[in-house]
């Protein structure tokens, strides 16, 4: 299936860390390009996990201010023996 482009904002993650070994093969400074259409090469059970944060990035919601930036989050895996930390970004392009 082809990726849907042009729709909502572009949504990036980024690998910040691994304790101990990724089964998904993942690591740090990897970033890839995440949507409701694209996987991103990303972990089935991490992707399944942070869907609803890339969605929600991706069509123009926010998190609290109180949390520091609206258009960032962390988020740890399942896996606690293997964690792997990403960084969610949403992409403001200006022209």
């Amino acid at each position: 299936m082809a990726e849907v482009k042009g729709i909502g904002y572009r949504v990036t993650g980024t690998i910040k860390a691994v304790k101990g070994t990724c089964s998904a093969g993942h690591k740090v400074g990897d970033v890839m390009e995440l949507s409701g259409h694209n996987t991103g090469g990303m972990c089935g059970f991490f992707y399944h996990d942070i869907f609803p944060y890339v969605v929600m990035l991706q069509f123009g919601g926010g998190f609290p201010v109180e949390w520091g930036n609206p258009d960032v989050v962390e988020l740890d895996c399942m896996d606690k023996m293997n964690a792997v930390t990403i960084e969610l970004r949403r992409i403001i392009e200006t022209k």
